[in-house]
């Protein structure tokens, strides 16, 4: 049966019903004349339903969603695609060829939406990937990671009010889900702000792979995609438990300089006054201990062992019925560690 949709049109390119292609959006040209754009694969299904972005790198070091993005385009659940899927693995190139999360501008992608075609680098970029990509959508997913030397607990992170992005969340099922301010210029506000839902994912670090965190990324997209009606696959499996929410975090800080030593991981639930830490003088004459304000389970923490007075040490996410919480969150980060995901020798 030949399709009958129309084709999709990005960038003067068509994409017809039941194919996927690439299309490179022209975004500048580098002083030594080599051309910079932003790629776009678009895979464009046979029946109707839902147009959906899902992009990475925005912040160009944080690679980690780029490889969810390679391996949910791998998925053979994509071959009978409904709606349209709009695959941006590095939004940022620039940041990414340089392993640097900003623009050459200094400026930081995420807080320059909606951008313009008269500004900044970072605004010009900003523009394009609004007009083409997110005002094409009804729905987003936009991947990031923790900063350099920093990781994030596998989370989504949704605005307050809001039932359906409540709903999507739940249908991502990562083992938390914070309900978190806007900032103005960011992708998720300018997104709201012109009627796309969006989620944003934060799991793993800068410039590293992290398995879980990848996991989560991928088996939580294939399923808003079946949730949206856009799979069919059996393979793709909604949650047996329901994610941990949370709507108020704060930043445990080092209280001096020194080594850092810490006692606790990501995913870890600690209580009030736990000690969680210790910071050293180099010569280990001084101890000072890290205890937790307030209890609650880690969803970020540092890598950098050396540290000064201020440096952000824990990110604690407030919790309601902890004990409950913790036996949820080892179940929903068990149903990940078991998944079985297709390797590319079955789905090619």
């Amino acid at each position: 049966m030949s399709p009958t949709r129309a084709a999709f049109e990005l960038g003067g390119t068509e994409t017809k019903a039941g194919t996927r292609q690439s299309v490179d959006l022209p975004v500048s040209i580098l002083s030594n004349h080599i051309p910079v754009s932003l790629p776009v694969q678009v895979i464009h299904g046979r029946k109707d339903g839902p147009v959906m972005f899902i992009s990475a790198a925005v912040h160009g070091d944080e690679v980690l969603g780029v490889e969810i993005i390679r391996r949910v385009l791998r998925h053979k659940a994509l071959r009978s695609i409904a709606g349209t899927l709009l695959a941006v693995p590095i939004v940022n190139a620039y940041g990414f060829i340089n392993h640097n999360r900003y623009l050459p501008d200094r400026r930081d992608l995420n807080r320059s939406f909606p951008g313009s075609d008269q500004g900044s680098l970072a605004s010009l970029l900003a523009d394009i990937f609004m007009r083409e990509i997110v005002l094409r959508s009804d729905i987003g997913i936009d991947l990031h990671t923790a900063a350099l030397h920093r990781t994030n607990l596998p989370q989504i992170r949704i605005s307050p009010g809001q039932p359906k992005l409540r709903e999507l969340a739940d249908a991502f099922a990562a083992p938390v889900i914070m309900v978190s301010s806007l900032r103005d210029g960011s992708l998720r506000k300018t997104a709201l702000d012109n009627e796309v839902e969006m989620l944003l994912f934060e799991g793993g670090e800068a410039l590293r792979f992290d398995e879980l965190a990848i996991r989560a990324g991928v088996i939580g997209t294939l399923r808003v995609m079946k949730h949206l009606g856009m799979l069919s696959s059996k393979s793709i499996k909604p949650t047996r438990t329901r994610p941990v929410y949370s709507h108020e975090s704060h930043w445990l800080r080092a209280p001096k300089g020194g080594i850092f030593r810490a006692f606790r991981a990501a995913g870890d639930f600690v209580g009030q006054d736990d000690l969680i830490g210790i910071i050293s003088d180099p010569f280990g004459d001084i101890d000072t201990e890290v205890r937790a304000r307030i209890g609650g389970v880690i969803i970020g923490r540092t890598n950098l062992p050396a540290v000064n007075r201020g440096d952000a040490l824990y990110h604690v996410a407030i919790i309601d019925s902890p004990q409950a919480a913790e036996r949820r969150l080892d179940l929903i980060t068990g149903e990940l560690e078991a998944a079985v995901l297709p390797d590319e020798d079955e789905i090619l």
